[in-house]
């Protein structure tokens, strides 16, 4: 289902609820599916490292968590759900790598296959959100705070998470300022 389209991304970003089980009310009992009352996190996923971001505790911004190990996969999955028990987290955003024409490739379907495995191991919404470009908005924020280099390519994915997340919060506050208009 569509939620919304963030400002910040000049492609129009998408995203699917992905509840633990399939089309099932929210797993927190919350009766909107737009209204997590913890934090919500955010993972933009690679093959060798998993970028985190968490909101901050009014849902307003997004912030660097951090990387986790991307393999292997049962270590993944414990350490995502060490992380939704610690923070409080209720709501997991999984970057969904669509190509430029929307569609899914691979990469897509991957995605999709351990976002159901995060909803199933965290017991939390997960929720699949369009990352095109986000790699690129983090390239170029970090290259204007000037990390470089090696200290650039080890914050590449955390960076990446912010975005995605920080995307997100902007969408859903979009939308709710529209829901009240």
């Amino acid at each position: 289902m569509i939620l919304g389209k963030p400002a910040r991304l000049p492609m129009l970003p998408v995203a699917w609820t992905l509840p633990s089980v399939l089309q099932s009310p929210p797993v927190n009992g919350s009766s909107k599916p737009n209204a997590p009352k913890g934090r919500v996190c955010a993972l933009d996923l690679g093959a060798a490292r998993v970028g985190v971001a968490l909101s901050d505790d009014l849902g307003l911004m997004a912030h660097p968590r951090g990387v986790i190990a991307a393999r292997p996969r049962p270590k993944l999955l414990e350490a995502l759900k060490e992380l939704v028990t610690a923070e409080g987290i209720t709501r997991v955003v999984v970057g969904f790598p669509l190509d430029m024409r929307g569609t899914e490739g691979e990469a897509a379907r991957r995605a999709r296959l351990l976002a159901q495995e995060i909803a199933d191991a965290t017991s939390c919404d997960v929720e699949l959100f369009d990352e095109r470009l986000t790699t690129v908005q983090a390239k170029r924020a970090l290259d204007a705070s000037e990390v470089h280099g090696e200290k650039a390519r080890a914050r590449i994915d955390e960076a990446s998470a912010v975005e995605i997340l920080q995307a997100w919060l902007d969408a859903r506050a979009a939308r709710k300022k529209r829901a009240r208009k």
